[in-house]
């Protein structure tokens, strides 16, 4: 594909170098070769900008100037995002049922479905238009799915759960699982609590690999439009996650937990039971959240406090034996 025909795809600006340019795919800025296009998002990275071995780069409308031949835009992560689309096409499947799924006679799917090997749909079940189910996906009965449900192999959908339009499952992700409900009974056994409530997702989240998002006792668990959930995540019975936020890989939220819109939870964030976590609050990697946080917030460590607190207690912690060390010496 010709560099101007990419940048014209692209709505970008083709800053320097020939149009003509042909490309043949998209690498990494250490990996990527003669025929390549690759992204710099950071000026910092302008050294690797300027030897890379890539055909083309896009940078941002201020980034410095380099000899590769460069596609300017306001946005170069979300550029080389939609570049990859134009080299890269994922794998379609043809409308069809196979003969090894086992399909409810009272479940209702959608026109063009794709029913792979091994899937089970249970009875009223209904789904939308255009689903994908992998090989060994299990839709237990009463749920309902929008259109443009794709889920990967091995991933399961519980009772009475609600998924929204365009919503899509990795492998092996659990959706509406019981809740970790147990209440202790005179003789100091563990009874378990029944999760009547169904877990809902609106439209457009994703949730990848291996996480699980848990059904509630009592209410719903609730994933509003646009989140995504990375692989392995937690996300107990009865807690709501706001639009557009994003739980990273590891993440483990105890039920009730309550998440607002455009938050981020970094890798292997805690939350406790019912702390609320308010809108654009940014929770670094491995922090601690035992009680509620406030909306913009930046939050980090255990227990959480603000990100450049945190900073200047790590920057203290590291020189602690030398401090003693004086505070001794003067006694």
């Amino acid at each position: 594909m010709k560099l101007a025909q990419i940048a014209s795809n692209l709505e970008v600006r083709l800053a320097n170098g020939s149009p003509d340019t042909e490309i043949t795919g998209v690498a990494g800025i250490e990996e990527a070769g003669p025929g390549h296009i690759t992204f710099v998002a950071n000026p910092k990275y302008s050294g690797a900008a300027r030897s890379t071995q890539a055909s083309a780069i896009i940078v941002a409308e201020d980034f410095p100037e380099v000899p590769t031949p460069t596609l300017r835009s306001k946005n170069p992560y979300l550029t080389f995002a939609r570049a990859l689309e134009l080299f890269y096409q994922p794998p379609s499947y043809v409308p069809g049922v196979h003969p090894t799924a086992v399909v409810h006679p009272s479940a209702r799917i959608g026109k063009g479905a794709h029913i792979g090997p091994y899937v089970v749909i249970d009875e009223n079940v209904v789904i939308g238009d255009h689903a994908v189910l992998l090989a060994h996906v299990v839709i237990y009965r009463d749920v309902k799915a929008g259109d443009n449900f794709f889920a990967h192999a091995h991933a399961v959908v519980r009772e009475h759960c609600r998924l929204g339009n365009d919503v899509i499952l990795q492998n092996g992700v659990v959706i509406g699982a019981d809740g970790f409900g147990f209440a202790k009974d005179d003789s100091g056994r563990w009874h378990k609590i029944v999760q009547s409530g169904p877990a809902i997702l609106g439209d457009a989240v994703e949730v990848q690999a291996n996480a699980c998002i848990d059904r509630a006792s009592v209410g719903k668990t609730s994933i509003a439009r646009g989140a995504k959930i990375d692989n392995l995540v937690q996300v107990g019975h009865g807690s709501q996650v706001g639009e557009n936020s994003l739980l990273c890989a590891q993440v483990g939220l105890a039920g009730s937990t309550e998440i607002g819109k455009n938050v981020i939870l970094a890798g292997q964030v805690g939350v406790a039971g019912h702390c609320k976590v308010g809108d654009n609050a940014i929770a670094t990697a491995q922090t601690g959240i035992p009680s509620d946080v406030e909306a913009g917030k930046v939050v980090s460590g255990y227990p959480a406090i603000d990100n450049k607190l945190w900073l200047r207690c790590a920057a203290v912690f590291s020189r602690l034996p030398e401090i003693a060390k004086a505070f001794r010496a003067k006694q």
